[in-house]
């Protein structure tokens, strides 16, 4: 049921930006500014509408598509969904209230069933909060072109029969998701192992200014020969994207901007800790102008940690990456690189197997032997570089 319905209006975006300030993704993909490293409740904004039920939840749903300016507030509990809900309006928010996201739950009917998805959004300005989300056939959001400056920040996203995010668009329409935000995050599957390969973490096509910060993906793993999706992946003239402080754990492919002849322009993916164990922790296909800066990548079953591939992929700078497998170019593909380590070992880290690649010792190689980068003044854990002589290589202050 509906429990009230009160006006609350109050500056802002339904977006968390740094120190607190709103935050409308980097106008310049070369040099943005670093996120903060606090996650920053969203504010409150449009008229609160408070629920306590699955029928409560369809009717503020459609009251916000014809109204806009909604905050739809949950109260804790598990609401199990009969069919998706469908996001028109403008400037829709659904949230818990309590902030914590593991006490409001909205799940379909498994992987198997008749339910898509929980969120399928037109509307711009759409944002989730505080949830956990999951148990669907398809996706369990999925952002469409016409939806501009989504926000999606302190979820918990499970068991989609394919990508857990969806960013889509119309072949053809030129029209894009524009700056949109995707912070504090848990991708997985909770069984270890996705139920095929055509899933992913978040799959964006014709996305520009995107950024994606501080989400954890676990899991991703395709149970059969095919690779599953990458965990992060912008490509099909995606553009401008900003990939930093992600942990991706126990994934066939870690970062990816393009796939074969489906291109991405700029953008810059730093500061990420990736364990994969079936292909690259970062892959450059059809990119052009990326910076790929400051990444720690552990790299199990295959011969490369990164590559960048297609002689579309150019003018991109590789520095001081930390891997225990090369950086190669493949068909034609072009970079300039700068002291990037590809020698790396298990041993340097704290617990590979978990994903926690912070150096294990100060004496060793990579301490103090990087170079000091515009667009690297923050680690992992948004601490300082350098504080020794000279930055770290890869994802790690120590």
């Amino acid at each position: 049921m509906i429990l009230m319905v009160v006006s609350i209006l109050l500056c802002g975006s339904c977006r968390s930006g740094d120190n607190g300030s709103e935050d409308t993704g980097p106008t310049d993909p070369e040099t943005p500014t670093e996120s903060a490293c606090t996650r920053v409740p969203l504010e409150v904004t449009g008229t609160v509408v408070s629920v306590t039920d699955i029928d409560g939840l369809l009717a503020a749903v459609e009251q916000a598509n014809r109204d806009g300016n909604t905050s739809i507030q949950l109260e804790n509990g598990t609401y199990y969904l009969t069919d998706m809900l469908v996001i028109r309006g403008e400037g829709v928010t659904v949230r818990s209230r309590s902030g914590e996201r593991e006490r409001v739950i909205l799940y379909g009917q498994g992987m198997g069933g008749p339910v898509t998805h929980i969120f399928n959004v037109t509307g711009s300005r759409f944002c989730a909060a505080d949830l956990t989300l999951g148990r669907v056939a398809n996706h369990a959001v999925q952002i469409h072109s016409s939806c501009d400056e989504p926000v999606l920040h302190n979820l918990h996203i499970v068991d989609a029969g394919e990508q857990l995010v969806k960013v889509s668009y119309v072949p053809g329409n030129s029209e894009s998701s524009e700056d949109g935000l995707m912070e504090w995050c848990l991708l997985e599957y909770t069984a270890g192992i996705g139920p095929q390969y055509y899933i992913g973490g978040i799959d964006a096509h014709q996305a520009d200014d995107w950024i994606v910060r501080h989400n954890t993906f676990r899991s991703i793993r395709s149970p059969d020969d095919d690779l599953a999706e990458h965990a992060v992946h912008f490509w099909s003239g995606s553009s401008g994207t900003l990939v930093e402080h992600n942990l991706v754990v126990d994934c066939d492919r870690g970062i990816g901007f393009g796939l074969g002849d489906r291109a991405h322009h700029q953008g810059i993916i730093r500061n990420n800790m990736i364990y994969v164990t079936r292909d690259v922790g970062i892959g450059l296909e059809s990119c052009d102008g990326a910076e790929v800066v400051g990444n720690t990548i552990f790299c199990e079953n295959y011969t490369n940690a990164m590559e960048y591939r297609f002689t579309a992929s150019r003018d991109n700078h590789i520095a001081d990456n930390l891997c225990n497998a090369s950086i190669a170019s493949r068909d034609g593909g072009s970079a300039t690189l700068s002291g990037n380590m590809t020698d790396a070992v298990s041993s340097w880290f704290v617990d590979v197997s978990n994903g926690d690649l912070h150096l294990s010792s100060s004496s060793l190689p990579p301490v103090d032997a990087g170079q000091v980068l515009e667009n690297v003044t923050v680690d992992f854990d948004c601490e300082t570089r350098p504080k020794g002589a000279a930055p770290d290589v890869g994802a790690d202050e120590l």
